[in-house]
């Protein structure tokens, strides 16, 4: 019976064994089947040992063979159910967890008894062939076989979830796709009525042929036979009359609809004219009335002056009268001088007749005639001097009172040349002027459409949106209000509206070019008469001092992000000039509170925000914009956010242009974080729309704005070929040839007044093309501050002021130094790097190079000393392995420094070797290379050195030909005005259509 015991034991683990290579339905089931024979063989210890111990050995046979036979029967019936359960779905209950740590306990409480009872009964019956070690081992066997187990349940609920999951996501295609099922059996049946109503108008019109056939026919057989004078035949000839005279009469009809036509057509121009012609009606009438106001002006200025003439002159005669009178005194005073010399005389007389004691009466009596006159003579002098001092204050008086009406002359003067000089009024007085009006708007004092007349007044410069300003400034608000509103009536603008929306702005918040590109390419802008506004982050590092009137708004922008609204507190201010709005986000992550401008790990989201907060700003403001301009990714979600979310709100007036300064930066993410600023991830997570090409689950920031924008700009005609090409493109050369035809590269310009040898305040000496002596001077002065060496002949000095990142081509410009070196030159480095490994190599440079009277490495950035390197060197190296446009050529060649470039984007744009023969001669300004390796960059170098010691007459026309160069905005400016006016007329023309 103990055989039996194991047999039955050694085959539940052989079986167990076996599930390892089964799948997990089946583990499942057996584990349920082995659950359900433990279960009926389950009874309690006790019970079990005082049957053992009562029964004899043929019971206890016989009870074993029994319970087998029972075990036998549970595995068939658990076979038929698990056969009959093969076929369909297997179902598990929400208490599994429960069951099966039950069936656990279960089966190891089944299995230590049966090893209490098979030990029991061995220890009985004394068998023989069972021994203790083969118990354990079944015991232990049992015990893998329960893991086993339960491992397959965990692995079948993992699978369970996985098809529910599965299941879910197929239930959601369903609907789908029962959808569009719905909508292609509702056009298949919109399409059968048709096909319907075609039919029969097909077959109306085949019976309409056969009537007219048969008509046609009978009437022919009819003239056959019937005379012309027949009343069929003469009634038919009379239908024929009437329907020509019909024929005739439709014609007539036909002629006065298209007259009535035409002058409808007209009726809108006729209306524009009339429209045009009121207005310059107004605008005479308003110009009359200022003629006629100016010719008071000048009949009441002509009275003024009149009479302040009439002043003068009397002032005038007061003045010789007052000369006359004091040279009466100066004569009166010379008698008096003249008497006392006398008196003097006669006093020492006296006196010496006194001495000599001659007494006489004659003389007593001459004496006292003498005190006489000695008397009047000095009361007439007193009296002449009261005449004289009342006649001295007299004419300061009258001096005074001259000054006076001179003074209120020249202020009534100033005030009045002030008042009528509209363009000597420096840019920052209409700048405020339209931050007011915005301000005023926001804050919801006043009406839109007067927001917009009065901004048209400024835009145009009017003079008497300026009278008001001036003569409210003392006034209240409440009175400036009504000052303002007295002056709305319809005008129209001379120039486009222009807003830029970015994250840099020079010189209050510049990373890199960025920041001189939207300050620069603003005010070129403005100057050509457009109105330009500027909207950027409020950063906590910001350079306050350079914004000129800064203030917070009183009124709370509220934008969308993460699913709720946010406030934004808006400031206004004026940078060189323009207008400026910055958002300061009242958001937990203080977005611009950080410290620095980028590299924070949540830029996406704190960018994304600000674009989202921006645009709000524009729409809640009432603008309508001609074109919004956005730059780089940091405000590349502009374009998706303006035509998907406020397009539909009515806001669409403008066209979207975007500039992408670096392809480098794009601006990717997970899809996910595109849903914060409320666009639609599925709509967008799309090849042809934002999705990355890296990645199916990640979105292109730069790509989206690609897609959506009106204008794609890049900054420079050889950068937009070279974006074009897998290498250059960075992933999106594909989005660029399918949007090849709004693309473009326009090359940037320079801040010429900021960088300008003869007006620059951080160099030594100034000077300019005409006069290069300076330049001398200047490299001298950089010699004796870096402690280099004052060579007595000819010695070149190259600068080089950089980023010293791979993008700039490092291991060229530290051969560029040892090269300079080897051809006898200087050099000087200005530039730091954020590459740690890159910045510790030049510093091992430079520490080489420390007390070297040739050579000197300033690894910072120092905006006066840039100045002055400029200024100063010969030659400058910019070895670019890629430069989308590069601004330090142009500078360098506007200080009369000769460049040595590597033909790549920008520079290939702007700089043409003096050795290229292809190129005309007034162009050639620099030397070029075009392979990024160390015998190109020598190749130049050693051309332009030979250049600058053999031919210094030739070296001298190539500085002097390259300050010349223009590289200002105005040219750019002039190419952004160009694409503008074209998009902006196209979206009229579609509008009208």
């Amino acid at each position: 019976m103990a055989s039996v015991a194991c047999s039955l034991v050694l085959g539940r683990g052989f079986s167990c064994a076996n599930t390892l290579t089964r799948p997990p339905i089946a583990c499942l089931r057996l584990s349920r089947a082995v659950s359900c024979k433990m279960r009926n063989r389950h009874l309690s210890s006790q019970q079990k040992r005082q049957q053992f111990k009562r029964a004899p050995t043929e019971q206890l046979s016989l009870n074993m063979n029994a319970q087998s036979h029972d075990n036998i029967g549970c595995e068939a019936e658990e076979a038929s159910s698990a056969g009959a359960s093969h076929s369909s779905q297997i179902t598990i209950p929400s208490n599994d967890a429960e069951s099966d740590s039950n069936s656990e306990t279960d089966v190891a409480v089944s299995s230590f008894e049966e090893t209490n009872m098979v030990i029991e009964n061995n220890d009985e019956q004394e068998h023989p062939s069972i021994r203790l070690e083969d118990l354990i081992a079944m015991i232990r066997n049992a015990e893998k076989n329960i893991l086993l187990l339960n491992q397959a349940r965990v692995y079948a609920l993992e699978e369970l979830d996985k098809i529910l999951s599965e299941k879910e996501a197929l239930q959601a295609e369903i609907n789908n796709l029962e959808m569009k099922l719905a909508e292609t059996d509702a056009r298949i049946k919109v399409a059968a009525q048709e096909k319907i109503n075609v039919e029969l108008l097909e077959n109306q019109l085949k019976k309409l042929k056969t009537e007219i056939s048969s008509r046609n026919s009978i009437e022919e057989g009819k003239h056959g036979t019937l005379d012309d004078e027949s009343p069929l035949v003469l009634e038919l000839n009379d239908l024929r009359k009437e329907n020509a005279l019909l024929k005739d009469d439709i014609q007539m009809l036909k002629l006065k609809v298209a007259d009535v036509s035409k002058t409808e057509e007209r009726l809108p121009s006729l209306e524009k004219r009339h429209s045009l012609l009121e207005a310059s009606l107004m605008e005479l009438q308003s110009q009359l009335s200022n003629a006629q106001d100016n010719v008071s002006r000048l009949a009441s200025l002509r009275y003024e002056c009149k009479a302040l003439s009439d002043k003068v002159e009397n002032l005038q005669a007061l003045f010789n009268d007052a000369s006359i009178v004091m040279d009466q005194p100066s004569l009166g005073l010379q008698q008096y001088h003249e008497l006392q010399k006398k008196v003097d005389k006669i006093e020492a007389l006296v006196t010496e007749a006194t001495v000599s004691k001659f007494p006489s009466e004659n003389f007593q009596h001459y004496d006292e005639t003498l005190r006489e006159k000695i008397e009047l003579s000095e009361k007439r002098l007193w009296e002449s001097d009261q005449e004289i001092h009342s006649q001295i204050q007299l004419f300061q008086e009258s001096v005074r009172e001259f000054h006076d009406s001179l003074e209120r002359l020249k202020e009534e003067s100033k005030k009045r040349s002030q008042e009528l000089s509209l363009e000597n009024l420096p840019q920052e007085f209409w700048s405020r002027l339209l931050l007011i009006i915005d301000g005023w708007l926001l804050e919801k004092k006043i009406s839109v459409n007067d927001a917009k007349m009065l901004r048209e007044m400024t835009w145009k410069k009017d003079a008497r949106i300026r009278d008001a300003y001036l003569a409210s400034r003392s006034k209240s608000e409440h009175e400036k209000l009504a000052t303002f509103l007295k002056l709305t009536y319809s005008r129209t603008s001379p120039g486009m509206h222009i807003i830029h929306i970015a994250a840099e702005m020079a010189p209050v918040a510049k990373v890199g070019g960025l920041g001189d590109v939207i300050s620069g390419l603003g005010k070129a802008l403005q100057r050509k008469g457009h109105m330009v506004e500027i909207v950027l982050p409020k950063y906590d590092c910001m350079q306050y001092d350079l914004i000129a009137d800064m203030k917070a708004l009183d009124v709370v922008v509220e934008s969308y992000f993460d699913g709720r609204l946010f406030s934004n507190k808006i400031w206004v201010g004026t940078i060189e000039g323009l207008p400026v709005y910055f958002i300061e986000p009242h958001h937990p992550a203080k977005f611009f509170w950080r410290g620095k401008y980028y590299g924070e790990h949540d830029d996406f989201k704190r960018f994304s925000f600000f674009s989202r907060a921006a645009v709000e700003l524009l729409y809640q403001a009432g603008k309508k914009p001609d074109i919004i301009h956005c730059h780089d990714w940091q405000t590349a979600f502009v374009a998706p956010l303006y035509w998907d979310i406020y397009a539909a709100k009515g806001f669409n007036s403008a066209r979207i242009c975007f500039t992408c300064h670096n392809f480098e930066y794009q601006g990717t993410a997970p899809a996910s974080e595109l849903v914060s600023c409320g666009l639609d991830v599925h709509q967008l997570n799309r090849p042809d729309r934002m999705q990355d090409h890296s990645a199916q689950d990640k979105v292109n920031a730069v790509k989206g704005a690609i897609v959506f924008s009106n204008i794609v700009t890049t900054v420079s005609p050889t950068y937009a070929q070279e974006v074009r090409t897998i290498e250059g493109g960075r992933g999106l050369h594909e989005t660029l040839k399918s949007h090849s035809k709004k693309f473009v590269g326009i090359l940037n310009g320079i801040d010429t007044d900021a960088w300008n040898p003869s007006t620059d305040n951080y160099i030594s000496v100034q000077y300019s093309a005409d006069d290069l002596q300076g330049k001398a001077e200047n490299k001298d002065a950089i010699r004796k501050r870096l402690k280099l060496s004052r060579s007595e002949g000819s010695q070149p000095l190259v600068g080089c002021i950089t980023r010293l990142v791979p993008q700039k081509g490092v291991h060229l410009i530290r051969h560029a130094i040892y090269c300079a070196l080897e051809l006898g030159g200087q050099f000087v480095l200005l530039g730091s790097s954020p590459v740690p490994h890159i910045q510790r190599e030049f510093e091992d440079i430079a520490n080489h190079f420390q007390s070297h009277s040739h050579i000197r490495l300033l690894l910072k950035y120092d905006d006066a000393l840039s100045h002055l390197i400029y200024a100063a060197s010969d030659m400058f190296i910019i070895p670019s392995m890629f430069e989308p446009c590069g601004l330090t050529q142009m500078i360098a060649m506007r200080y009369g420094s000769v460049p040595i470039v590597r033909k790549t984007g920008g520079l290939n744009d702007s700089v043409f070797d003096v050795d290229d023969n292809t190129i005309p001669e007034q162009y050639q300004n620099g030397f070029t290379f075009v392979a990024p390796d160390e015998q190109g960059l020598s190749s130049a170098m050693e051309r332009a050195f030979q250049h600058y010691i053999r031919s210094p007459e030739s070296w001298q026309q190539l500085v002097q030909k390259d300050m010349r160069l223009d590289f200002s905005w105005d040219s750019s400016a002039s190419q952004y005005e160009e694409l503008y006016e074209r998009s902006v007329a196209r979206a009229r023309a579609a509008a009208r259509v």
